[in-house]
């Protein structure tokens, strides 16, 4: 694991990440985690005595002094789990998380009722069933995930993928 302390983050108020609370990573610390990575990348470690996981940490471009830098986003359970906020210090460590994402409880039971929606859903990609998993756990309401739910099911037992179950449901909706 690597440590080190910081200054947590916030973007003004001009540019697509507007808001957003942040650290920076040092270089040297990115390269030594995953060497010569210039896209996104998991990690997992703590900020200050508060455990992350399935945290990606996001180049910054090539832009003055964060050429080839990454940041990694504070969100607010995160700001929650430590009680800081923008100009606060904290102390992270981090390592790389190589660990497979993992795919929705609930999407998986309801699959062992369809087996043909789940035969279809066990030829996918690992990273097409994250799209459905991360479509279903996103949901906001039990409401909208019993919905989102079905319709994963209904799809997958249709033979249809990701993006045309989501296109398939929406001109239903609209017809």
């Amino acid at each position: 694991m690597h440590t080190f302390t910081t200054i947590l983050q916030k973007f003004d108020e001009k540019g697509e990440k507007t808001g957003w609370t942040y650290i920076d990573i040092p270089l040297d610390i990115t390269e030594t985690i995953k060497p010569g990575q210039r896209t996104s990348f998991r990690v997992k470690g703590t900020l200050d005595n508060y455990a992350i996981k399935l945290v990606a940490l996001l180049p910054m471009g090539r832009s003055g002094e964060r050429e080839g830098g990454f940041i990694m986003p504070i969100n607010a359970t995160m700001r929650r789990g430590i009680r800081k906020e923008a100009g606060a210090s904290v102390r992270v460590t981090l390592e790389l998380d190589d660990s497979p994402l993992p795919i929705s409880a609930d999407l998986l039971t309801c699959l062992e009722d369809d087996l043909a929606a789940q035969a279809y859903f066990q030829t996918l990609s690992r990273g097409h069933q994250v799209y459905f998993s991360n479509w279903i756990e996103d949901a906001k309401t039990t409401e909208t995930k019993t919905k989102r739910l079905t319709q994963a099911v209904m799809g997958l037992s249709m033979g249809l993928g990701y993006g045309p179950m989501i296109r398939y449901f929406k001109k239903q909706k609209a017809d």
